[in-house]
């Protein structure tokens, strides 16, 4: 039979019965989509306990679901019964399609695949679950290369809507085609994909995920603060360290060593880390400890361990602030001096002029007005935010504050000078802290006599609704002036993320690569900025997709951190994508000017 004729009826096929080959996460989470929505499920393991805990797994899925009134105890019934167990592949004989989802490994997926061929009707699909594996290299070893293709789900797969499909040059469409349907009625978004390592959204996201192995190894921060930074800075669900112990550590190592070898960015080259921890079998959730240490193997409960964030207060004694500077006129000002006011603090608005520091404090009242209005504190709240801080036309206003914060210019130069003057105005103790994003905290501090007493105080816009701070201790500071800065987090209800003086902190460092190796997807004609945002935000959980966020930013924003990251830390992956610089030099930057990666109405 040609391979035109195998696949005849497989475009009127229903496949509505489906062998999963693999229990793993991946396959048992497969395997509850596809019962949960009416399919007949043959679940294939030769590890019995990974097909029992398959099966528990589900069991206790739907009952939760059940506990949540989202399914009726004849619908959980039924869904277990639609999932049966196997322990060899003969069981799939009867299916109209078969994924398999085994360890990434080009001789264990090749020995299903040519056990497959011996086993499955002929015009019956066979899908891989690889995210980094070339799916046209397997479909080319098979007898029936016609009806295979790559169908990438995201972990974990009950919750997360992206499914990547991949054709190879050999796929048939109609293939592709039934498949696609599949995938819409199991309630998922369908994208289609090429064939190279990671596809688009882990092509993406294992990079990020790399960096911050990397960043961890390098003891730069802590797992718990690089987890927490990404989670509160970006919006993301789970934070990078946590999310490579639910991928498995080893998983994540085997999918960026196909990367590396295919696109040979250093950036893909797997950090040590992983390599040792997969090596002692420390592959994350489902071995039970990874990055963080679990109940048990399997569990999502993260236990202490010997590694864990010391609790809060032991930071030691810290200094007393009641009284509090905020230095500058722009939102970011603004919004800090909101917050300090809102947390109890006398609070001092300074400008350059009387004028701009009263137009200022005049945005705090509108913000305040807002919350008014959606009953989120009264108005007699509001006015008692508002006589907490006095507007005024001169640092000179900062002689007795505890705590001076600068919101000023991201220029160097002038943020040195305004340190300079508050070494002047500010009484001996009072902490000196800057925002700065980008520029080196310790260049500040050298501005003043009192290098001991300055400290990276790194808000998130807009301040009153981000929770993220990132504490940037320089070699300088004192330990009393980093306590005293993580109380006063913790008073103003901020979390704060502990992290050296190092360009683009703990945040920036991580998403601004991931940023520019989008561009740079779109640039190599590999995806659409749609695809890749779509992927983003429905494989990785992303709020915003990378093209929606860079408008947002700012394209000259990001080109300047960009630069700076490249500038630091030297590396080849990091130079900014020559179609950003593009965009940059043709005045194209964002929602901001009404265009930037996409266009915009004039406001």
């Amino acid at each position: 039979m040609d391979h035109q004729s195998t696949l005849s009826a497989s475009s009127s096929l229903s496949l509505s019965t489906v062998a999963v080959v693999g229990l793993g996460t991946m396959g048992a989470g497969i395997a509850e989509v596809l019962a949960r929505a009416g399919r007949e499920v043959i679940g294939i393991d030769t590890d019995e306990s990974a097909a029992r805990r398959a099966v528990a797994a589900l069991e206790a899925a739907t009952a939760r679901s059940v506990a949540k009134e989202r399914l009726t105890e004849q619908e959980r019934l039924n869904i277990l019964s639609r999932f049966r167990i196997f322990g060899e592949l003969e069981a799939a004989a009867v299916a109209d399609l078969v994924i398999e989802v085994v360890p990434e490994s080009y001789e264990a997926k090749q020995q299903v695949f040519a056990a497959l061929d011996l086993i499955v009707r002929p015009d019956a699909i066979v899908a891989t679950g690889t995210n980094a594996l070339s799916v046209t290299r397997l479909a080319a070893e098979s007898a029936h290369p016609e009806r295979v293709l790559g169908l990438h789900f995201f972990n974990p797969a009950p919750t997360m809507r992206l499914v990547e499909i991949v054709s190879s040059v050999l796929t048939d469409p109609r293939a592709v085609d039934c498949v696609t349907a599949l995938c819409a009625e199991l309630g998922k978004e369908p994208v289609a994909a090429g064939d190279r390592p990671g596809f688009v959204a882990d092509g993406l996201l294992f990079g990020y995920l790399n960096q911050a192995a990397a960043m961890y190894e390098a003891k730069y921060a802590s797992r718990e603060d690089i987890d927490a930074a990404m989670k509160l800075g970006c919006g993301l669900p789970m934070g990078p360290l946590a999310l490579l112990d639910l991928i498995g550590i080893d998983t994540a190592r085997t999918v960026l060593e196909a990367m590396y070898a295919s696109s040979r960015d250093r950036l893909h080259a797997p950090a040590p880390i992983l390599g040792q921890l997969a090596e002692a079998g420390l592959t994350g959730r489902k071995a039970g400890r990874g990055f963080y240490s679990y109940e048990a193997p399997g569990s999502p409960v993260v236990v202490r361990d010997a590694l864990s964030a010391p609790e809060a207060g032991a930071h030691g004694e810290g200094r007393a602030v009641s009284r509090v500077g905020v230095a500058g006129s722009g939102t970011m000002a603004s919004g800090i001096a909101e917050v300090f006011a809102k947390a109890g603090y006398e609070v001092v608005l300074a400008a350059r002029s009387e004028d701009k520091a009263a137009t200022a404090k005049a945005r705090i009242a509108k913000s305040l007005a807002r919350s008014v209005d959606k009953g989120r504190m009264t108005g007699q709240a509001r006015d008692e935010v508002l006589a907490r801080i006095t507007p005024a036309g001169s640092l000179d206003s900062f002689a007795e504050v505890d705590l001076a914060v600068e919101a000023v210019a991201e220029d160097l130069a002038v943020k040195q000078d305004l340190f300079a003057t508050l070494d002047k105005v500010c009484k001996p103790g009072a902490v000196l802290a800057t925002t700065t994003s980008s520029l080196p905290v310790v260049a500040c501090a050298r501005a003043t006599a009192r290098p001991q007493d300055v400290i990276g105080m790194h808000f998130f816009n807009p301040a009153p609704a981000m929770k993220l701070v990132e504490v940037v201790r320089t070699v300088l500071t004192a330990d009393d002036v980093h306590a005293t800065v993580r109380a006063v987090c913790a008073r103003i209800r901020k979390h704060p993320v502990d992290c050296g003086d190092r360009a683009g902190f703990i945040v920036n460092a991580l998403l601004f690569p991931y940023l520019n190796n989008a561009i740079k997807m779109v640039q190599d004609h590999y995806a659409s900025l749609d695809e890749i945002d779509a992927a983003m935000k429905l494989g990785g959980g992303y709020p915003m997709g990378p093209f929606e966020l860079l408008d947002v930013v700012g394209l000259d924003v990001s080109l300047a951190i960009e630069k700076v990251l490249h500038r630091e830390f030297r590396d080849p992956g990091l130079a900014p994508a020559p179609l950003l610089e593009h965009l940059v030099a043709a005045g194209c930057l964002g929602r901001k000017t009404g265009r930037g990666f996409r266009e915009y109405a004039r406001r």
